[in-house]
């Protein structure tokens, strides 16, 4: 079947979704194309979907005008992998679905990742994958380990029970035909969402949690990358 790949484990073709449309404003400068140990944020990013054997093809969703630049640090970074580089939307969810619609029609799962979560693991990336294909939908989260108020106006209405509280993160694995309606309703009705679990939810689809990591985070800040930098310096990466 085309569909699937052909290792032994009988695995769906998956399609990798990297979504780089950020303006970075918070970082004061282009997060990904800054280097991290000498090498760009997007490289290390991209770097860890062509390595993993649970992904078939990588996608890659940015701005117009840095299209032209992505798609020569992928050439000169060996990224065989690479289907295309495309334009995003106004929002996050509007960069996805552009992203969804850019992959293979015969992809049987889509792994959609936020390209500012460079120090993704194989592990974080298999463990979505295959909890996707056997239950529809899943994302690698980690527990809540502050207490969590709610507050109105600056005055405290309750405290949420973080046992039951998670921190997302990304690569969130889809079954395609599940996403693609998903993000294709949120487009119609022109629903921004902060992350892609949440169009599936709307479908009344659930979603499972793999073991995610702190070290999976996402650069946001100037102090995100002196920890991420840090993180690459203990596991001896260049």
């Amino acid at each position: 079947m085309r569909n699937k790949a052909k290792n032994a484990a009988d695995r769906l073709f998956c399609s990798a979704v990297i979504v780089a449309g950020g303006s970075s404003t918070r970082m004061g400068t282009d997060k990904l194309l800054m280097e991290l140990r000498g090498r760009p944020v997007i490289e290390r990013t991209l770097t860890a979907f062509e390595r993993s054997t649970y992904v078939d093809e990588i996608v890659v969703v940015t701005r117009g005008e840095i299209i032209p630049t992505v798609a020569n640090i992928a050439r000169e970074a060996g990224i065989r992998k690479l289907k295309s580089v495309v334009t995003g939307g106004a929002d996050r969810t509007a960069s996805s679905w552009a992203g969804v619609q850019e992959c293979s029609q015969y992809a049987g799962l889509i792994a959609i990742h936020d390209a500012a979560r460079p120090l993704v693991t194989q592990e974080i990336i298999e463990n979505a994958v295959r909890a996707a294909q056997q239950r529809g939908a899943a994302a690698p989260a980690i527990h809540v380990k502050d207490t969590v108020r709610q507050a109105r106006g600056g005055r405290v209405l309750r405290t949420l029970e973080r046992d039951e509280l998670y921190l997302m993160q990304t690569p969130q694995v889809f079954r395609a035909d599940l996403i693609r309606a998903a993000l294709a309703d949120a487009a119609r009705l022109k629903i921004s969402l902060t992350d892609d679990c949440a169009a599936v939810m709307l479908l009344d689809a659930e979603v499972f949690l793999t073991e995610g990591s702190e070290e999976n985070l996402k650069l946001t800040t100037p102090s995100d990358v002196y920890a991420a930098e840090a993180i690459l310096a203990e596991r001896g990466e260049d």
